[in-house]
């Protein structure tokens, strides 16, 4: 392990060195109480994640982080003493007395790409996204998203599997044309909220979605596992790309977070976490989203760590957290915040306030004068009551400053076995498929009796001519018979031949 001489019940953060007296441990049994990584861009907020995901990671806790920059790859590659740093590393682990302990160190990494370009796939169901988070990722408005709570109803109860954006498309279709019986019974289904949420799909087809969903489906005892040598794996989730579609993004770390509190049984408060899930630029997940989802945030952070399950909010202010949730992330490293304009002062004192004071220092104005690399910290000590807010100078990490060579990250999904598994997608029997074998059989059943009754008015009318045919046979038989016997009556013209011609005709009629 990278560091040797450290208990596994708690993980070195930094600190030490003059005006830094106090070293800074997070301690594992209440690493589940989630955290709070915040600063301006480019003050060490990547390389504090980095060193805590190397310390879970070799105390036999996996994680899932999420790599914006790119930068993260770098904890599968030890770092190096050819590195421009690497003195200023050495010189930093001496300052916070870790040097004894500190050495350069890979880790086992699985990487993770939405769209299968720098990691294995990462797929969901549509019906595991559900229609709450799909709604969000759609930004439809209250009618349509009932439109969509319909179709999953629907979906439910015909029994038809709706595994990605084809299967969802062909089935509101099925409502739009079925749109009547259906209101009847859920409620009004307009053909112009299911064309708006089929612009909506459009547009999320464009984004390059559809590659997200479908199978083979995450499974999730694929990430939360440990290596032969007892430590954790970690995740990386690649998210340069996906960072252009911001929605996507939170929705899918949601759907993620979802899944394991979901997932995961009841464990209470063990000795140290089962799994930590870094959220990186977590503000794109409260953005403009409604109170529902905020509600659903903040309830799942509350009860997940029940579960096991530690998550770690990474952005730059604090304030860019709900207050409901901020306020249970228990463990807190905040670097540098600048303070330019009024809004910022006002973030700056706010973040301040959040901490537990220190008379040695004032922490508004630590905050804004720590550099790179350092932070003012703060970590639940004994029976969870927050520490005592410490300046602190970040422990140098153990793997690669920076991302890996495109031919090394190539080597390394080579290497995974995960790959036989989720690389090759798979389009099993569901609702599209399903709705179209109903629909040819509809319209075979409908050529059939159309046939039928071809056939059956072909008939009619072929009797219809046999008699019509009979019947002037008869009046043309009648006709001459009847010109011949008046005829003849002329030619007898007498009142007996009358009479006679008469009786014929009677007699003819009543044969008739």
């Amino acid at each position: 392990m990278a560091e040797t001489g450290v208990t596994d019940s708690d993980i070195f953060v930094g600190g030490g060195g003059e005006g830094y007296r106090v070293p800074q441990h997070l301690l594992l049994r209440y690493a589940n109480r989630h955290g709070l990584v915040a600063g301006a861009t480019g003050t060490g907020k990547t390389v504090t994640v980095q060193i805590l995901a190397e310390s879970f990671s070799a105390r036999g806790v996996p994680v899932f982080v999420s790599d914006v920059k790119g930068d993260l790859s770098g904890l599968a590659a030890a770092g190096s003493a050819d590195f421009k740093l690497h003195d200023a590393f050495m010189k930093r682990a001496e300052t916070i007395g870790f040097a004894d302990r500190y050495r350069y160190e890979a880790f086992p990494v699985t990487f993770w790409d939405l769209y299968g370009e720098k990691g294995h796939p990462v797929r969901a169901t549509i019906s595991e996204m559900g229609p709450l988070l799909l709604s969000r990722l759609l930004d439809l408005g209250e009618i349509q998203e009932g439109v969509l709570n319909i179709a999953f109803a629907v979906a439910d109860e015909e029994g038809l599997p709706l595994l990605d954006l084809e299967d969802l498309r062909a089935l509101l279709v099925w409502l739009g044309e079925n749109r009547k019986e259906i209101s009847l019974r859920y409620g009004n289904v307009s053909p112009q909220s299911i064309g708006a949420i089929q612009r909506r799909l459009l547009v999320l087809q464009n984004q390059g979605a559809e590659e997200f969903f479908g199978e083979p489906a995450l499974d999730l005892s694929d990430m939360i596992a440990t290596e032969a040598d007892g430590r954790g794996r970690i995740n990386i989730l690649a998210a340069d790309r996906l960072m252009s579609s911001p929605r996507l993004y939170a929705t899918f770390l949601l759907w993620l977070l979802s899944e394991l509190f979901e997932t995961l049984p009841e464990v209470g408060d063990p000795d140290k976490p089962k799994f930590v899930f870094f959220f990186d630029e977590a503000h794109l997940l409260f953005d403009g989203a409604p109170k529902a989802l905020v509600d659903k945030v903040e309830q799942v952070a509350r009860l997940i760590r029940s579960k096991g399950v530690g998550v770690y909010f990474i952005t730059q202010a604090p304030g860019d957290i709900p207050a409901d949730v901020l306020g249970q992330l228990g463990n807190r490293v905040q670097h540098a915040l600048r303070a330019f304009t009024l809004r910022d002062q006002k973030m700056l004192r706010a973040a301040a306030e959040t901490y537990r004071t220190n008379p040695r220092f004032d922490i508004e104005e630590a905050i804004r004068e720590v550099g790179v690399g350092e932070a003012v910290t703060s970590f639940l000590e004994k029976k969870g009551v927050p520490g005592m807010a410490e300046r602190t100078l970040i422990r140098p990490p153990s793997s690669r400053l920076g991302p890996i060579t495109e031919d090394e990250r190539r080597a390394i999904l080579a290497r995974s076995p995960l790959g036989r598994k989720y690389d090759t997608p798979i389009n099993r029997d569901s609702a599209h498929e399903m709705l179209a074998r109903r629909a040819d059989e509809a319209a075979r059943a409908a050529a059939e009796a159309e046939a039928r009754d071809e056939k059956l008015v072909s008939a009619r009318r072929y009797d219809a001519k046999a008699r019509a045919g009979t019947t002037r046979s008869s009046s043309r038989g009648d006709s001459v018979g009847e010109a011949f016997l008046k005829s003849m009556a002329r030619s007898l013209g007498t009142r007996a031949g009358t009479a006679l011609v008469r009786g014929i005709l009677g007699s003819l009629f009543k044969a008739r």
